[in-house]
Order: structure tokens, then C-alpha cells, then sequence
């Protein structure tokens, strides 16, 4: 990887890595931080598609050949490397093991995507933001972004979860307090907190993550 790597980028809450509609030159490694991908519609809306922690790559969601589909933003601010992406065709050819590892973590992201699709189509609101919550802590714990008793700092908007989740804000407002009064989430404008990740992830049929090794390219 050091073959090809071109060096590490910091970003701050709020800059954009990846432009929809623009040609992606380089992937990334999220060495540190949160970023969120999305797609925009020609009025303004946008959905939300998925979170990217440290480990995931930035600008593998995508044919190689073709612009960007998405946009991808810093929610918190990151630590990238960065990686030609045109080198690597060849590395991976020389590399068949290095091929298996961005296979992996693709299949990992469509797994991610499977859940999140669901939400949208069948899970209610609370189940949705619960699924939601849940999955963020879970990426956080395996990622080491976590603190104590299941808390999670990160500034995510209710406008945010309304556009990851498919609700109206209101819908999303109400659906929050109803969960903080049922000791299921705490969420803040700051933090995340789920108290029982056990029940939570019961309540959503959220499947934690099984303890393991992540290829870390």
C-alpha cells in the first residue's frame, strides 16, 4: 500500500471529500473521524445512505470508470489517506489478497445498506431510529469511537436523521422523545447514548456485529 499511498488529508465538520456528479481520482482511508454519503435530488432533499467510519474506504462505492453518484461529508472531523485510484488496477492484480480485503469491506457496506433499505420500507419510526442508534454505537464500539456506558459523541442533526430515516422533522422529533422517555436512546444534539444495547438491538432486530479482525487498508 505505502507503493501508492500519496499521503493523509485532514478535513473538518461540514467540507466535502466526494462531489456528486464529479470524477472521483483518489480512495481513502478513514483513519479517523466520521463521514456521511448521500445523494441530492434537483429540489434540495437529499438521502442520507450510509455513515463511514475508520476502516471504510472513501470512493469504493462506485464504478471505477464513472462519476460519482454520491456526495460524501465530514460529520466529524477526519483523518484520511489517500490512494491514487488508478494504481489500483495493478496492485490488486499483483496483490490477489489485497483484491479479497476491498471485496470484503464492499460486502460488509452492502450488508449495511440491506438493514438501513429495510428501515425504509418496514421498520416504524421507532424502530427505524432505534436501528439507526444502534448501528452507529455498534460501528462506534468495534471502531474505538465509543466512550463508557454506550455513549457516542457525534453532532448529528435531527434534520440528519430525517433525511437517513425517510420522516418528516416533526415526526422525527416526536419519535425521539418518545424513545429518550422509554429509556430505549438518549439522543442529544451532541451524543448518542443507548443505555441497554442488548434490549435495543432487540427492539430494532438490529444483529450486532460479531467480534473479529476488519481489513484495515
Amino acid at each position: 500500500m505505502n507503493t501508492i499511498k500519496q499521503g493523509e488529508k485532514l478535513y473538518e465538520r461540514g467540507d466535502t471529500v466526494v462531489r456528486e456528479d464529479e470524477e472521483v481520482r483518489h480512495l481513502y482511508t478513514v483513519l479517523e473521524g466520521v463521514l456521511i454519503r448521500y445523494r441530492s435530488l434537483e429540489d434540495g432533499r437529499r438521502q442520507i445512505v450510509n455513515f463511514m467510519f475508520p476502516g471504510d474506504l472513501v470512493g469504493l462505492q462506485g464504478a471505477f470508470d464513472e462519476p460519482s453518484s454520491h456526495s460524501v461529508e465530514v460529520l466529524i472531523p477526519v483523518r484520511l489517506c489517500v490512494f491514487n485510484r488508478g494504481d489500483f488496477t495493478h496492485l490488486i492484480k499483483h496483490n490477489p489478497e489485497l483484491g479479497y480485503d476491498v471485496t470484503w469491506l464492499a460486502a460488509k457496506e452492502e450488508t449495511a445498506l440491506e438493514g438501513h433499505i429495510v428501515s425504509l420500507g418496514q421498520r416504524s419510526a421507532k424502530e427505524r431510529v432505534v436501528f439507526l442508534a444502534v448501528w452507529l454505537l455498534d460501528r462506534a464500539i468495534a471502531t474505538g469511537l465509543a466512550h463508557d456506558n454506550n455513549v457516542l459523541d457525534i453532532p448529528i442533526t435531527q434534520s440528519q436523521i430525517a433525511d437517513m430515516l425517510g420522516l418528516s422533522l416533526v415526526h422525527t422529533n416526536r419519535t425521539i422523545r418518545a424513545l429518550d422517555r422509554e429509556g430505549l436512546v438518549q439522543w442529544g444534539p451532541r451524543e448518542i447514548c443507548v443505555p441497554d444495547m442488548d434490549k435495543a438491538a432487540d427492539y430494532a432486530d438490529f444483529e450486532r456485529s460479531r467480534k473479529g479482525q476488519r481489513p484495515y487498508i
